[in-house]
């Protein structure tokens, strides 16, 4: 198994090849860089267009490698990397094709090159994925940069109390464990902006978030007790006004990942993140590991 980049030349930068590298040096594993190229019509042109067309493709490939291939090597010459062109009309479907013949063990994407440094930024291909991929999909916020020990060095799983999302938690401990990774498990209460002091009071909505948070103290305590996690297994409640201020409320380590899980939603649509996990996406300062339902 290896782990399978996206990289196209000139399209979100090297952020995702920091990420992919580091996670296939914690896997210690392959790294495999697929680039997704448009395919040529099938009719052929009397006017050579498909022709030129594909050499485009191939053009394009090829420049994305030779730039792939410069950047990886000046992070580690040492690491086993192959280079693949799919050509698809569609580049998640592309991608897809990617993880499916190479038998990825996970798939790595950059953030979109339109949003803040710093931040996961969901793209239009990243959305779909999402949706379907089979395997792990990590994001890379912008201009993220491959940490100094050269792997990761903790996950840390958000969890948000609920009876499904225990089966989550056991796989992230599953994971840590066969990587020899510290673990780390966090329930965000968010106050929310929509709520309206001047009508219920702020000490009302204090009290209100004080019992949320007490209450997930407790949910994270009954992990341990059940045996889901180790007895070494940093747990956390971090509060915050919005998302934003919660995830930035966190202390993060350099090299760390945070996992979300999903659930199941049909055969098409593999992966559901909710309303929570797409907002812990979209505010996350570190890469953001989503597991398959």
């Amino acid at each position: 198994m290896t782990v399978v980049v996206g990289y196209l030349v000139g399209k979100g930068g090297s952020s995702a090849l920091h990420l992919a590298v580091g996670a296939a040096r914690t896997l210690e594993t392959s790294l495999a860089v697929a680039t997704v190229v448009p395919r040529p019509w099938m009719t052929p042109s009397p006017a050579r267009i498909d022709a030129e067309y594909a050499q485009y493709a191939a053009q394009l490939a090829a420049s994305s490698a030779e730039q792939a291939r410069e950047r990886i090597a000046a992070l580690d010459d040492e690491l086993e990397v192959s280079f693949h062109k799919f050509a698809h009309r569609s580049v998640s479907d592309g991608l897809l094709e990617a993880v499916a013949s190479l038998d990825a063990e996970a798939l790595v994407l950059g953030s979109a090159a339109d949003g803040k440094l710093g931040q996961v930024v969901v793209g239009s291909t990243a959305d779909r994925l999402l949706h379907s991929c089979p395997v792990p999909l990590a994001i890379s916020p912008r201009g993220y940069r491959r940490p100094k020990s050269g792997v990761l060095s903790r996950i840390t799983c958000a969890y948000p109390g609920t009876r499904e999302s225990v089966g989550v938690v056991r796989r992230i401990a599953s994971i840590t464990e066969r990587l020899d990774t510290s673990m780390r498990v966090v329930t965000f209460a968010v106050r929310g902006r929509s709520m309206f002091p001047p009508l219920v009071g702020l000490q009302s909505e204090d009290a209100i978030l004080q019992e949320w948070a007490a209450q997930a103290r407790e949910s994270l305590q009954q992990l341990k007790d059940d045996r889901i996690v180790d007895d070494d297994v940093e747990l956390e409640v971090v509060t915050g006004d919005g998302w934003d201020e919660a995830l930035d409320a966190v202390d993060w380590l350099d090299g760390e990942i945070l996992a979300i899980g999903t659930t199941p939603a049909g055969v098409v649509a593999r992966v559901f993140l909710g309303e929570r996990g797409s907002k812990i996406l979209r505010h996350s300062p570190v890469p953001v590991l989503v597991l398959p339902g």
